[in-house]
């Protein structure tokens, strides 16, 4: 397949058209450009780490997907696991290890490490990294992790960097492109928010439902995939979690499962002229010192 049948199979494959930000950052992929995603929670940022999946794929290479923490690992395994098959996706932590070999493989960010130091043939054929939470460069006992893979991975290697609290994103591409090449800045400011768009339906987000409540009522109407109640028309003002109970901290948390039952992309109205939350860690690499 060429950059652009890859590209055009999966935007027709996502149940809405892209935000601004992603199509910027897949532009920066297919152009050879590693990339840093500093955008809120729930806005999507994840996207652009399956583009770059779905690019490694097509082209039959490998792509790594690391975060900071096992139970975010397992979390993104199983996310993975539905998205492609148990067969090509595979877990590395410090307590499993499941089909290593296999061409998207999650894992902490201190397993990569340990990989390149140690010349694994597990780096054969990688084409991408994604680092999620990159805002952990700014760790004072962790730091130095993010830092030795971003200085040591082989420059072949394209990085997606994901954070939605890093206030200093500019800074941290510039020094990545310092020491691997042509690094694009992506910013987006706006925290997403959703609304009710008709009566008995769920409003979908990138595979993933909520479900709203009336504005006029204080009681949430929600229930787990894949039989969600029918709600009504109204604003939905509330979060809720995984187990559908509301929650007033980290944004909104979608419902895992795929678009249904006349799912549509949310319009971003539920809280009309609220500010995007400031990031508010500053990274300062090491090595930019």
């Amino acid at each position: 397949m060429t950059d652009a049948e890859i590209r055009a199979a999966f935007t027709a494959e996502r149940p809405f058209p892209l935000d601004p930000f992603q199509s910027t950052a897949l532009d920066a992929l297919d152009a050879g450009r590693s990339v840093l995603v500093a955008a809120p929670t729930g806005s999507g940022k994840t996207l652009v780490a399956e583009y770059a999946i779905a690019r490694a794929i097509a082209h039959g290479a490998k792509a790594f997907y690391t975060t900071p923490l096992k139970a975010l690992s397992n979390q993104k395994y199983g996310d993975f696991v539905r998205a492609y098959g148990t067969e090509r996706v595979g877990l590395l932590t410090g307590d499993n290890a499941i089909n290593g070999d296999a061409p998207i493989v999650v894992m902490t960010t201190e397993v990569l490490r340990n990989m390149i130091y140690a010349g694994s043939p597990a780096l054969d054929g990688l084409r991408y990294v994604v680092l999620d939470e990159v805002h952990y460069l700014q760790d004072p006992s962790r730091g130095a992790v993010w830092e030795e893979v971003i200085i040591h991975l082989p420059a072949d290697i394209d990085i997606v960097a994901l954070s939605a609290t890093v206030s200093n994103a500019e800074e941290v591409a510039a020094w990545m492109q310092t020491v691997r090449g042509a690094t694009e800045t992506v910013i987006e400011e706006r925290r997403p928010s959703i609304s009710c768009t008709s009566t008995s339906s769920v409003i979908a987000a990138r595979r993933r439902c909520i479900c709203c409540r009336p504005s006029s009522t204080t009681t949430a109407i929600c229930g787990p995939i894949p039989s969600p109640p029918a709600s009504t028309a109204g604003t939905c003002p509330i979060a809720v979690n995984a187990g559908g109970a509301s929650t007033s901290r980290g944004g909104p948390r979608w419902w895992n499962g795929s678009p249904r039952n006349g799912c549509s992309r949310p319009s971003r109205s539920c809280s009309p002229g609220r500010a995007a939350t400031r990031r508010s860690n500053s990274v300062s690499p090491r090595g930019s010192a």
